[in-house]
């Protein structure tokens, strides 16, 4: 199957896209605009908790595929977000213990695209993003998937630290890969639990990190010092399932 990033032109026609339930990723508004119905859809947005983007007129020029943006760029996603509650209810509803991959600002589409790949053939139960600062699951996303996407589903959230403290409440245990943490082969990685994967470049954010139970390294051997962000997340993600394995 083929799959399109929408690129929606013009106020009415994003209100009525936010009307008709479609899930804006990225909305890119003209500053300093205060038009009525430039108020109207702000409302939408804010309604919608969306990424609200104010940029000059010169750089919605560039972005528009048409020359008649009226001051209103939306990216709609390629595939519809589940949410963390419906990934949890699906987990108990297997009987399975729930197994989370959750990442901490991966900018990339491509890892983004092969992680909830990863995540689908390990059985883990979802993947978890953050709504600021990270790719969304544009058409890149949804093709470096491989087709993983129609299995597992992805969330997306405010708040990657506040949405760990809230599955704690769920019985969940939290690992972060970090080169300075303990080597997961010494880490007892059963049982309910969520993975999180930081930036390619600056890695796990240091709130997110306070929040996990455990920090786990990846053992390497080589003159470079660290894995693609979505190699990471493979290894990391099939020693839970060889731990999961061997109990």
């Amino acid at each position: 199957m083929r799959y399109e990033e929408f690129i929606i032109e013009g106020r009415n026609a994003v209100i009525e896209a936010y009307r008709a339930g479609k899930t804006i990723d990225k909305l890119f508004v003209l500053e300093h605009c205060k038009e009525g119905s430039m108020n109207t859809l702000l409302r939408e947005a804010k309604k919608h908790d969306t990424i609200v983007n104010f940029v000059t007129r010169d750089r919605l020029d560039k972005m528009s595929e048409t020359g008649k943006h009226q001051g209103v760029i939306a990216y709609v996603a390629a595939y519809t977000y589940s949410s963390v509650e419906d990934i949890i209810a699906a987990a108990r509803q297997k009987e399975e213990p729930p197994f989370l991959i959750l990442l901490d600002d991966i900018e990339d589409p491509h890892n983004l695209g092969a992680i909830i790949r990863t995540a689908n053939l390990a059985g883990a139960h979802g993947v978890i993003i953050p709504k600021h600062r990270a790719s969304g699951l544009t058409a890149t996303a949804v093709k470096a998937s491989a087709g993983a996407i129609h299995h597992t589903p992805v969330a997306k959230v405010t708040n990657i630290a506040k949405t760990i403290e809230s599955l704690k409440k769920e019985g969940l245990w939290f690992v972060c890969a970090d080169m300075e943490g303990q080597t997961m082969y010494d880490l007892d990685l059963t049982g309910p639990i969520g993975l999180v994967i930081g930036n390619e470049g600056k890695g796990v954010s240091r709130l997110v990190k306070e929040k996990c139970d455990f920090t786990a390294s990846i053992p390497m051997f080589g003159n470079i010092d660290s894995l693609n962000a979505s190699v990471a997340a493979g290894v990391m993600a099939y020693e839970i399932v060889r731990q999961r394995m061997n109990k």
